[in-house]
């Protein structure tokens, strides 16, 4: 279980492709601190730590995985937003975050807004999906690339989303541009609400 505060990024140093995975190797400032089998968020997907090194450790996607998130799309030197798994000791910064990615969405509009900036988002609506809870709700949580945001200014199948400097500089989300293609994971809260409604 995440946050959604992300910790940092990692660079993608390395990658080879095994039959329908792909084992994705990443450079980071606390590697000397992981362990084998640990869980890390990745753009906001749980993976298991397989193998280290003394300045780098690997990851292992599946198919499944590879298909509803963007880490298929991945390139050595891209920047991934990572987060630990969540202490059970501590405040929730941000929001009950799972790292199981619903579907990708698509950059479609960015707009400056004198030192922060707004992000429009798009993303394939179904209808049976959003009655099970995989929609956006006007103030409410959405997790962009691991992130934890809240929703400004929802349709059936865009949201906007504001990101302060800050974040802006310690995420992926300085790399952005309209086109680009990021995981969504909606709130596991309404997925569980619309699921108990359904029984009515």
């Amino acid at each position: 279980m995440f946050s959604g505060i992300v910790e940092e990024y990692a660079t993608l140093v390395g990658l080879i492709k095994e039959q329908e995975n792909i084992h994705f190797t990443f450079k980071c400032s606390f590697v000397d601190e992981l362990k084998i089998d640990q869980s890390i968020s990745h753009n906001g997907v749980c993976l298991t730590v397989v193998s280290l090194t003394e300045d780098t450790y690997t990851v292992t996607a599946m198919k499944e995985t590879l298909e509803c998130s963007n880490l298929g799309c991945l390139q050595v030197g891209d920047k991934v937003n990572i987060e630990r798994s969540m202490m059970m000791n501590g405040r929730l910064d941000g929001h009950i975050v799972q790292g199981h990615v619903d579907q990708t969405a698509t950059c479609i509009d960015i707009q400056d807004a004198d030192g922060s900036w707004y992000f429009t988002f798009q993303y394939e609506f179904d209808k049976a999906m959003a009655k099970r809870g995989y929609l956006t709700v006007d103030k409410g949580s959405v997790t962009v690339n691991g992130v934890s945001l809240t929703v400004c200014n929802p349709t059936d199948n865009t949201f906007k989303v504001a990101i302060i400097p800050y974040t802006f500089e310690h995420t992926n989300f300085h790399t952005f541009k309209v086109g680009s293609v990021v995981n969504l994971e909606f709130d596991i809260i309404g997925k569980y609400l619309s699921r108990m409604m359904s029984f009515n």
